[in-house]
């Protein structure tokens, strides 16, 4: 990673949400021998669009390259500035601060989040980290620098949004049911919903498309599948 090749001052943050087991899951980097946790990120290339090279780095770390991204936030305060952390990550892969010098310097991160289906992806650490894991939202681990703020952020944007950016479009399976959905608010929102008032909300925006039903046990409580509008 030569200097040369990337632009410097500016990084990209990942907040990349999946959604498995009834809860909402967030992909994070513990990088190696550091107790260091962090989001996905990465830095641009200089012949390269800023969106290309997030996409670039998530497909790194997901093998994914069909992925819903949003441009949320740019951090910059002065406070998320801690040369020490990286000076320490990179002393800890047995890197060249000579070399490397310029990861030292302060950074301003424009952050995104990113919507993907759990059941796809193998996740895969960088060549700093030892390991790239799926952790639920209620449990993450201390994160460094300012990535708490970025993912409290990205939770908030996503809450803001849910109606009109169809986010289970891309959190859940092609075709999924009313109870499938629901889940994935509860988890986003971080509180339970009345059925009824979800299904008539959901039915009155008109963004569903209803098939066959879901036969898995007794045939008069098998549930309609949807799936979204085209």
């Amino acid at each position: 990673m030569d200097q040369k090749d990337f632009l410097t001052n500016i990084a990209f943050d990942s907040v990349v949400f999946g959604f498995s087991g009834g809860s909402l899951k967030i992909l994070i980097m513990e990088y190696h021998n550091t107790g260091f946790f962090a989001l996905p990120g990465g830095f641009v290339q200089r012949n390269e669009n800023l969106n290309d090279a997030v996409r670039r780095g998530l497909k790194e770390r997901t093998g994914l390259d069909n992925i819903y991204l949003e441009q949320f936030y740019t951090f910059g305060d002065t406070a998320r500035y801690k040369p020490e952390i990286m000076q320490t990550i990179l002393e800890s892969g047995n890197y060249s601060l000579e070399k490397y010098e310029w990861l030292l310097d302060r950074f301003i991160s424009v952050a995104y989040y990113a919507l993907i289906n759990y059941k796809e992806v193998v996740p895969q650490p960088d060549a700093l980290s030892d390991s790239c894991e799926w952790y639920d939202i209620d449990a993450l681990p201390p994160l460094i620098f300012d990535h708490a703020d970025i993912v409290a952020k990205a939770l908030q944007t996503l809450r803001d949004n849910l109606d009109r950016k169809l986010v289970g479009m891309n959190l859940l399976p092609a075709r999924f049911t009313m109870n499938d959905l629901q889940k994935v608010y509860e988890a986003i929102l971080g509180e339970k919903i009345r059925r009824t008032t979800f299904q008539r909300k959901m039915l009155s925006l008109e963004i569903l498309k209803r098939h066959e039903k879901q036969y898995l046990g007794k045939a008069h409580k098998a549930p309609y599948l949807y799936s979204f509008e085209d």
